[in-house]
């Protein structure tokens, strides 16, 4: 894409989020066609809100979240942090399509990571972060049909970045390693209690945290020093209502809760 189709792009979107409101699609003459005009749209994301990034995500961590829309593999994201929440928080829905609440696995950075040639190890990768946390994702599309909208557009919209619930650190230890058998269990306040493994995350949320230190190696991004990553849901993702409570427990990592208004 040419620098101006990619700033129109993200203003587009951008605006869409600031707004509260969805479109069909991004105009022809501004439409991402590959990945890497998708990321190129979302690397201006920033300085269209004005806000910084406080994290990253993962969408379509499991083959049924990337049939459901129809994208090849993961797609990476950022997360702006006047949209994390600390534990127990409100989340509002009311300019939320989507409606679904994703129990995730979190790791924050203590170092940064920049894009280069090489690819970066599993070994390297954990030995950058300085912990682990249990977190909401709570996702939305500027998408009316995201599911239709094709994954260099999905990653234009920051890969259906929204809110994020992000609960208590644990500094890592070696129980990372057992992350693929770690139970989590949800429990909704109509009665409905999901649950899930960490190996429903790219069978393990290390190797998922790998992926995107590399995905955004590739498009030129940093991840800093303090920022997080939110690496998929545990669970399949929970259909939420105003005025209903979720809460998970991801064992050794701890709980979490969050309501919806």
């Amino acid at each position: 894409m040419q620098d101006m189709e990619a700033r129109r792009a993200a203003r587009l979107l951008a605006g869409c989020w600031t707004q509260g409101s969805h479109r069909e699609d991004l105009p022809p003459d501004c439409r991402p066609a590959t990945r890497a005009d998708g990321y190129a749209v979302q690397a201006l994301w920033p300085a269209e809100t004005g806000r910084p990034v406080a994290g990253w995500k993962i969408a379509a961590t499991s083959l049924a979240g990337q049939q459901h829309i129809a994208v090849s593999g993961p797609l990476a994201g950022p997360v702006f942090a006047h949209r994390v929440h600390a534990d127990g928080a409100r989340v509002s829905l009311a300019a939320n399509r989507m409606r679904v609440a994703e129990c995730e696995i979190v790791f924050s950075l203590g170092r940064a990571l920049a894009p280069r040639a090489q690819r970066y190890g599993r070994d390297e990768v954990l030995a950058a972060v300085a912990s682990v946390h249990p977190g909401i994702e709570v996702p939305d599309s500027r998408f009316l049909q995201f599911e239709r909208a094709g994954e260099a557009q999905l990653i234009a919209d920051c890969a259906c970045s929204n809110d994020m619930v992000l609960g208590a650190a644990l500094p890592a230890d070696g129980r990372l390693g057992t992350l693929p058998t770690l139970q989590v269990q949800a429990q909704v306040s109509d009665g409905r209690k999901p649950q899930g493994l960490g190996s429903n995350v790219l069978g393990d949320p290390v190797e998922a945290l790998v992926w995107l230190v590399n995905e955004l190696s590739s498009a030129g991004q940093t991840i800093e020093p303090g920022q997080f990553v939110t690496t998929g849901a545990c669970v399949p993702p929970i259909p939420v209502l105003p005025g209903q409570d979720l809460e998970a427990d991801f064992g050794w990592i701890g709980r979490i809760r969050a309501s919806f208004a």
